[in-house]
């Protein structure tokens, strides 16, 4: 039986609701997987309570301040409960509260524990894993974590919930001039930073939809906004406590909205949007969204100039080329699969069987090869024609010197590809992730198993990997898998670093 998941979350007027409605996107993910779900909260509206039981997933509340002492006890007695006989718990830990100490007394109760983070919060980091989904996030955040931590960075693992990933093959179609607008600052915004956005779009003649929470603490004056902002020619609609936010956003033809998981929604749907920056910890992310080339960042809500902000959307609904090279990046950055990813890696990594290649592999691995990254980091850049990409893999299915093999995983089918060249008692590897696996974990697992059985399977003592230098993401995952660093080469009149692994029995 698969071990229950404990997610540890709180939502609230001030810190609003984004780490518990990320927590549900995980939460999903872990159930399709067959394992149980509980919520220990110390602070939940009760309009995200009722949400979370609509999903039948368990809810306990315990009265305690938050990363305190006797959060920690409460917390700790649940992971006992939940830890039956020889079977473990797998425990999340969401917000900025949890800090270091908290982390280890935990790992000491024998869970598997996976931390969300953005920026770095908490010092030190004791958790399994560390799960950074902001485009900002980069390993110098967590210098200090134990040996054993798995930094698991980038918006390629957003949650996100089902009610995303089950229209991921939707296409937005981008009109000349944008017409309808979806605000959404958050839950809570305490702040109330959407009623200046509502009285700065007076008169602009959009439609606007504007999604708030039912804790938000001014509903009040946002109805009395909407119906200003509408009697004045922009009709806007205010919709509490939405369903489905999927909806909105399919409507929408661009949206303004604050940091965290939004975002990571907004790109995932397509949706060219303008950011303001409610929060400090939201604006590196939103300054580099914004570098990066996905939706304007409009500034601190601080700052926040209605005549300005009027400028900016008037820019954004009019320019329907800067638009739509919004959306094709955001699809590009988010396809939908983090949260089953993370509850993959939190399970211990994503299970697979390696499979010897077949000639039904012929052009899924061509297409493959000629993804750009893997161009890019090979010792011949240029793209492969199909029929020399045929002439080749034929020629490796009937060689009997080479031991070719593809992983498949049951969730996400055929993530990977390894080829072995074998010379006397030598082989050469080479390893090839498919597009949506790469950045996920999947690597060191391929080449670890790869390599056991080329070694059970086979007279080869010893494996080479070869290298571009500026290869950093392959170095890492041959490193982890044990090779050690071999005296460096020359490839196709290149340099090359060269890796080593050595049969061990």
């Amino acid at each position: 039986m698969q071990k229950p998941l404990l997610i540890r979350a709180d939502a609230g007027v001030v810190m609003g609701t984004g780490h518990v409605m990320r927590m549900i996107a995980l939460a999903q993910a872990w159930r399709e997987g067959g394992g149980d779900v509980a919520f220990l909260c110390s602070d939940i509206t009760p309009q995200l309570e009722q949400r979370i039981r609509e999903e039948d997933f368990q809810v306990e509340r315990f009265g305690a301040v938050p990363g305190g002492v006797d959060d920690l006890e409460a917390t700790t007695e649940c992971i006992s409960r939940n830890a039956k006989g020889d079977r473990s718990v797998a425990v999340a830990l969401d917000g900025y509260q949890f800090g270091a100490d908290f982390q280890l007394r935990l790992k000491e109760s024998g869970c598997r524990l996976l931390v969300l983070d953005d920026y770095g919060h908490a010092g030190a980091y004791h958790a399994d894993i560390v799960l950074n989904q902001n485009i900002s996030a980069r390993e110098e955040l967590y210098a200090r974590r134990d040996e054993s931590t798995e930094l698991v960075l980038g918006p390629r693992f957003a949650l996100l919930r089902r009610e995303f990933v089950d229209h991921c093959g939707w296409v937005r179609a981008i009109p000349k001039q944008a017409k309808k607008l979806l605000v959404t600052l958050g839950g809570a915004d305490a702040d109330n930073v959407t009623k200046r956005v509502i009285d700065a779009l007076a008169g602009s003649g959009l439609e606007v939809r504007v999604a708030v929470g039912g804790s938000n603490p001014h509903l009040s004056s946002l109805r009395r906004a909407a119906e200003a902002a509408t009697m004045g020619g922009t009709r806007v609609e205010l919709i509490v406590n939405a369903s489905d936010m999927l909806v909105l956003m399919r409507w929408a033809d661009m949206a303004v909205a604050a940091g965290g998981s939004t975002s990571w929604e907004l790109a995932f749907t397509g949706l060219p949007s303008l950011f303001i920056i409610l929060a400090e910890n939201q604006e590196e992310n939103l300054r580099e969204l914004e570098r990066q080339g996905f939706g304007l960042c409009f500034g601190r809500h601080a700052d926040f100039d209605a005549d300005a902000f009027r400028a900016a959307i008037d820019r954004l609904a009019g320019d329907a080329a800067l638009r739509t090279g919004f959306a094709a990046l955001g699809r590009d950055m988010v396809d939908g699969l983090g949260a089953r990813w993370v509850a993959s890696l939190l399970k211990g990594g994503a299970d697979f069987e390696l499979h010897p290649v077949t000639k039904a592999d012929c052009e899924l691995l061509w297409e493959w090869a000629n993804d750009p990254a893997t161009r890019a980091n090979s010792f011949d850049a240029e793209p492969i024609p199909l029929k020399r990409h045929k002439d080749w893999f034929h020629a490796k299915l009937q060689d009997p010197q080479c031991s070719f093999w593809i992983a498949t995983n049951a969730e996400f089918g055929k993530i990977g590809v390894v080829r072995f060249d074998q010379h006397d008692s030598e082989a050469i590897i080479s390893v090839a992730l498919a597009p949506y696996a790469r950045g996920r974990g999947c690597g060191k697992k391929l080449v670890s198993s790869a390599c056991d059985r080329m070694f059970a399977s086979s007279e080869v003592d010893l494996v080479r990997a070869l290298i571009k230098p500026t290869n950093k993401a392959s170095v890492r995952v041959f490193e982890g898998a044990g090779f050690l660093r071999g005296a460096d080469t020359i490839v196709k009149s290149q340099p090359a670093e060269q890796y080593l692994l050595h049969r061990t029995s």
